[in-house]
């Protein structure tokens, strides 16, 4: 006759492996730092040097505006 310990240990076991796991895990996301986008070097192009959002807008609608009356004037010149 085979002992009953063995078989009722594996279920034990596995549920403690189910509910430690997702633990650690959780746990080692709330002491882990959290990275901040500053300490990337070299990736971020200073505020002074780029344009504003309205600027690019701008700049889109005007080459796009110049596109249009380009297109208007060979529709009338056809």
């Amino acid at each position: 006759r085979e002992a009953p310990i063995p078989k009722m240990l594996a279920p034990c076991l596995l549920k403690r492996v189910v509910l430690t796991v997702p633990l650690v895990f959780v746990v080692a996301l709330l002491l882990a730092e959290p990275v901040r986008s500053d300490q990337e070097t070299g990736t971020a192009i200073p505020a002074e040097s780029r344009p504003c959002v309205d600027c690019h807008a701008f700049e889109f609608m005007q080459r796009a505006l110049q596109d249009l009356k380009k297109t208007a004037y060979n529709l009338d010149t056809r």
